[in-house]
């Protein structure tokens, strides 16, 4: 056995010094020095993790109070939404009722006074269904169509089978939706 002898050369010696010469390094010194070098890197790239999580978390947090903040906002326009849908309608159905009192107050009518107020009520009434979006449905000479048209009675004609001949009370829709079916007599064709 050689007993290990203090050497005169300096550490950056024996880093610069070729393999050959300066020997395989003992185990522990080889071991710790990269050890020093590293540790610094992994506490840092751990500091630097910990940051990114945290600004992410935080992100997150702010995100998840956004949407809920949508949320809450897009239930109260859907509640103000249904609640005031019918303000338009109403604001244009207020001259008709303004129209039938003034219609109610005046006296020594004529039928014709009368008539003439009552026609321009209708016209005033059928202005509002129209900025709203209500159709009348009249469908005499059109095919039934049971989606649109109830069959109150089927009655024999010259027409065509399954065709309207007659309204006992118009239809109407809302933007293409039935809100109420036109009552109506259907054909029941020739030789039927």
């Amino acid at each position: 056995m050689q007993e290990n002898k203090p050497s005169a050369e300096t550490p950056d010696e024996l880093l610069q010094a070729p393999a050959e010469e300066s020997g395989p390094a003992p185990q522990g010194e080889a071991a710790a020095e990269p050890a020093g070098d590293v540790m610094p890197s992994l506490e840092e790239s751990l500091r630097q993790a910990e940051l990114k999580a945290a600004e992410h978390h935080d992100a997150w947090l702010r995100a998840r109070a956004e949407a809920e903040n949508i949320r809450r906002r897009a239930q109260e326009d859907i509640a103000k939404a249904s609640k005031f849908a019918s303000e338009k309608f109403a604001n244009a159905m207020l001259p008709v009722k303004d129209s039938l009192e003034a219609a109610l107050t005046t006296e020594n009518q004529t039928i014709e006074s009368l008539r003439e107020g009552v026609e321009l009520t209708l016209k005033q009434l059928a202005a509002a269904f129209q900025s709203a979006g209500v159709a009348e449905e009249n469908p005499v000479g059109a095919k039934f169509d049971p989606n649109r048209h109830q069959a109150i009675a089927m009655v024999e004609a010259d027409s065509e089978a399954n065709t309207v001949t007659a309204v006992l009370q118009k239809g109407y829709l809302l933007h293409e939706r039935v809100l109420r079916p036109a009552m109506v007599m259907v054909s029941k064709g020739k030789g039927a």
